[in-house]
């Protein structure tokens, strides 16, 4: 159930109508609130000051005629090109960001803005009234025009025309490239702190413990073993229906294990994408995977027509990738974006590589081992962001030469050998497909930020020697 909730969560954040519908219905509430007021004050009340005197009836119709006319054209145009740049980045950097878009709160509140102040000015117009119009419907021949609402409602408009400044700027802000690919890789870092250790239970305290969890996993589930024939074996978790695993909630699942005494292992992961009868989990013992289990296991996970970036830490790789692999397309030719991607990429690999991954195995509050979960470690990063990027990148000889030099920039902040030996292997496989595709001194200005990558992974500290100086300069800078 908890998925279910988050998975509403999301799709409310990403839509277009939650935050207006609020400022909608806001503003109707404070027409009503402001109109009461207004039934208490006589028209003496605001004195001789220009800007506070009391309208007639006809004037406060042309005003908030006016405000609400043109709020409601001026939102329906700012619709229209908030609809216009969504189409425009979905076509120039990837079907996959469109997520970014809809999730951006500028847009949203622009648009509530101008929806509320409409809102506000019909209302308020509809207690306008003459005291022939009033006479007519029987009540006191008294005309009665509500001053406060109508001085909000100009405030409002006034508050409006700001924000259309600001939705002009923000617009061509919120499609620049770099601010695009600064967007998601600030995602993708932040992710970092709630990534390791996984939020899934809790992971061993100490090495003692851990090893004590390790000898709980149960034969079956431990790499290359067979389950004893007087053992009994495991149980698996199939789905029951099509789409991309959008949430997994941690809680439900560790809640699932515990309350019936089961060991599960993960076989998916957020952004995997499963349909009926695909493994979703192995349980141990078999013979307490009942219905019952496997409908509390199932209800741990959140299944929608697409990935989102909520829970799903690769589909942010993967549109820097999707970014960076456009850019370097024979269309597009934009190397430098691609530069821009792979940055963002060392940036979040080098967060990774000083950090320990997270066991995977996690404990419940007794300390027993409930849940098994996937591997997420420095190489399955590396592959997924620059893996995936590197037959882009072998081709142009910019975005090559700069993906070998931040590998050398990621092997500074490793700490483990295995770490240095997947950017290695990373490195070379580039070098050999530059080989295939660049030849003359393309080739060999990669090859030269080949060799500097194999110096800094000999030694960390490696640095290129000064270039050396001009004859002339050294004369002249020579010591006394």
């Amino acid at each position: 159930m908890r998925a279910k909730v988050l998975k509403i969560y999301e799709e409310i954040r990403s839509s277009y109508w939650f935050i207006p519908s609020v400022l909608a219905i806001l503003a109707a509430v404070l027409s009503f609130v402001l109109v009461y007021v207004d039934t208490y004050l006589t028209p003496q009340f605001w004195g001789d000051t220009p800007f506070l005197f009391a309208s007639q009836p006809d004037g406060a119709r042309a005003v908030l005629g006016a405000i609400g006319g043109s709020m409601i054209g001026v939102a329906g145009t700012v619709f229209s090109v908030t609809m216009a740049t969504v189409v425009f980045a979905s076509g120039s950097y990837g079907p996959r960001l469109l997520t970014n878009f809809m999730n951006n709160r500028g847009n949203q509140f622009t648009l509530g803005v101008f929806t509320a102040t409409f809102v506000y000015s019909v209302l308020v117009l509809r207690t306008v009234h003459s005291a022939d119009e009033a006479a007519a419907a029987g009540a006191p021949a008294a005309p009665f025009v509500p001053n406060v609402a109508i001085l909000v409602a100009i405030v409002l408009a006034l508050c409006s025309i700001g924000v259309l400044i600001f939705f002009i700027h923000h617009v061509p802000a919120n499609i620049h490239i770099s601010n695009v690919i600064d967007g998601i890789g600030r995602a993708l870092v932040g992710e970092i702190e709630e990534r390791f250790p996984s939020p899934i239970g809790a992971p061993p305290p100490d090495p003692d413990t851990a090893a004590a969890a390790f000898w709980q996993v149960p034969a079956p589930f431990r790499a290359g073993s067979q389950s004893p024939p007087d053992e009994p074996g495991y149980g698996e978790v199939l789905a029951d229906r099509s789409g991309y695993i959008q949430f997994i909630d941690e809680t439900t699942l560790m809640s699932a294990a515990r309350d019936h005494q089961l060991v599960i292992r993960m076989v998916v992961q957020a952004g995997s994408f499963i349909f009926p009868g695909t493994v979703l989990f192995d349980a141990w013992p078999a013979e307490r995977l009942n219905d019952k289990a496997c409908d509390a296991v199932r209800s741990a996970l959140a299944i929608g027509a697409r990935r989102t970036p909520a829970d799903d830490l690769l589909f942010l790789i993967d549109e820097l990738v999707e970014i960076g692999g456009r850019a370097l397309s024979p269309g597009v030719n934009d190397p430098y974006t691609a530069v821009t991607c792979i940055d963002w990429m060392s940036a979040f690999m080098a967060g990774v590589a000083g950090r320990e991954p997270p066991s995977p195995l996690r404990l419940d509050a007794d300390g027993k081992l409930r849940v098994i979960g996937l591997p997420a470690d420095f190489a399955l990063y590396l592959e997924q962001s620059f893996g995936h990027l590197r037959q882009y990148a072998a081709g142009d000889p910019i975005a090559a030469t700069h993906f070998l030099d931040v590998l050398g920039r990621i092997a500074k902040t490793c700490t483990r050998t295995e770490d240095l030996r997947v950017l290695r292997q990373m490195g070379a496989e580039l070098l050999e497909l530059s080989g295939e595709t660049l030849t003359g001194a393309s080739l060999a200005r990669v090859r030269e930020a080949g060799g500097r990558l194999a110096g800094v992974l000999e030694h960390p500290l490696h640095r290129e020697p000064m270039p050396a100086l001009h004859r002339r300069d050294a004369e002249r800078v020579a010591p006394a």
